[in-house]
């Protein structure tokens, strides 16, 4: 099973080890990474293949029209925010259309990635929830990225949010790689080998290095190098432009008209 991430515990270890990431710690808001309540790694995932891609607002739309095909689904699943309607089971999902499904709003390629799930959740290859906190993250990565439409990033985030899975560094994801880079100040952002070489170092901690690296992405005040590298030039430019069109009125006599020659 999962060692349970200790947060004060995670901080000083990362705070030690990297004087970089340090300084992004310290200036932080303190950690706020809780995991989801799961109550099926069916649900979760289903979700996730709705919102791959989407606007947070239409994808939120969407799920509620796919709850909705199912008005005898009376269960309710339990959330930070309280109660919410239930997902449809994967028997219900395999009963219904194709053409059903797709009048929810999704894609023809989303449709197929539900059923395919719904179906390796029947025979066994998506665990449940007790049996995924029995697993470590590469059998999950192996036995989850099996299935239609969900790849590695997918279940790296379902094993951080969902799972609270202390050691997980998703090195394709774009915030954590912006945020390495602006704290290194690359002008380019870092290769997934590079980011995972380097988080080596933030062993047994990832996940919580990853939290404080998209806050890291997100600091305005915090620039990447060619950010900076722009704007340092911008006003040199602006500069040269103007005395550039000084120099140009001098030489026609200031803007003044010039007297006829006799």
């Amino acid at each position: 099973m999962a060692k349970k991430l200790d947060h004060t515990e995670a901080v000083a270890y990362l705070s030690r080890v990297d004087r970089k990431l340090a300084r992004i710690i310290a200036k932080s808001a303190p950690i706020m990474l809780q995991p989801e309540i799961t109550q099926s790694i069916f649900d979760a995932l289903l979700e996730s293949i709705i919102y791959q891609q989407l606007n947070g607002k239409v994808a939120a739309i969407i799920t509620a029209r796919v709850k909705a095909l199912f008005p005898d689904n009376a269960s309710r699943i339990l959330t930070r925010h309280g109660k919410a309607a239930g997902f449809p089971t994967p028997q219900q999902v395999l009963a219904a259309t194709p053409e059903l499904l797709r009048s929810a709003g999704l894609s023809q390629a989303k449709m197929l990635a539900i059923r395919d799930l719904a179906a390796r959740t029947l025979d066994g290859t998506v665990p449940t929830t007790r049996e995924a906190h029995r697993m470590s993250d590469d059998e999950l990565v192996e036995r989850l990225t099996a299935v239609r439409g969900i790849g590695r990033w997918t279940v790296e985030m379902l094993l951080v949010f969902r799972l609270g899975r202390p050691d997980v560094l998703a090195v394709d994801d774009y915030g954590i790689r912006k945020g390495f880079a602006k704290i290194h100040k690359l002008v380019e952002l870092p290769k997934p080998k590079e980011l995972q070489a380097y988080g080596e170092r933030w062993r047994p901690y990832r996940s919580v290095a990853s939290w404080y690296l998209w806050r890291a992405a997100e600091m305005k005040d915090l620039p990447m190098a060619g950010e900076q590298a722009a704007k340092k030039a911008a006003p040199k430019k602006a500069a040269g432009k103007k005395t550039g069109t000084k120099t140009q009125k001098k030489k026609s006599g200031g803007g003044r008209r010039q007297k006829p020659g006799r």
